[in-house]
């Protein structure tokens, strides 16, 4: 039977929500093609005709996941009244977030695997990163006013926000990660000096 050109991309989108998920639950490595269909509750046959290689997968999979992340972070930015950089932080360092891998940041999930992989993946990732830091610049300029180190600042946050929840995630005590948790949150919700 054939399948409709609207059914084909259904079957696309269907795939790659269920690799995203697969893939930050368990990393690239963690999961077959074979595995990916059966969750996506297609024949394995079919993955060729929408994708070239896993690669391809995991890189489209990736700005598809990274992409939601960051819808995400925007509909904390609509709804934040006040400190911007304290919203997101509210929002993304949380045990909820941290026992939802599968779920949860792709990036936080799947950078040790990024970097491991091919220019493919690497650009999804890069792309995604990029947008995540100008948010987090805009909340600096929100906070500090416009100026050049705000970009530092930015960079310094993402990686206190993903350092904390993959360590939060990879500890296997509770007390020490909600304290991984808890100190970032403070962190990045103290005003600025002076």
């Amino acid at each position: 039977m054939r399948v409709t050109r609207e059914q084909a991309e259904q079957n696309r989108l269907t795939v790659l929500k269920s690799a995203g998920r697969l893939f930050r639950d368990r990393g690239f490595d963690g999961v077959g093609i074979a595995d990916i269909m059966r969750d996506a509750g297609l024949t394995h046959g079919g993955f060729y005709g929408q994708f070239s290689s896993k690669e391809h997968l995991a890189a489209e999979a990736s700005r598809g996941s990274i992409a939601a992340t960051f819808g995400r972070w925007e509909k904390v930015a609509a709804r934040a009244e006040t400190d911007l950089l304290h919203a997101l932080a509210d929002f993304y360092l949380t045990t909820d977030h941290r026992d939802a891998r599968a779920n949860g940041c792709p990036i936080a999930a799947l950078a040790a695997d990024a970097a491991r992989s091919g220019p493919d993946v690497q650009a999804a990732f890069h792309d995604g990163i990029a947008g995540h830091l100008d948010m987090l610049q805009r909340a600096f300029d929100q906070r500090c006013g416009e100026a050049p180190e705000n970009r530092e600042a930015a960079l310094a946050a993402l990686s206190t926000m993903v350092g904390a929840l993959v360590l939060s995630r990879a500890v296997g005590d509770t007390a020490l990660s909600d304290a991984f948790l808890s100190a970032a949150r403070q962190q990045l919700s103290q005003p600025p000096d002076g």
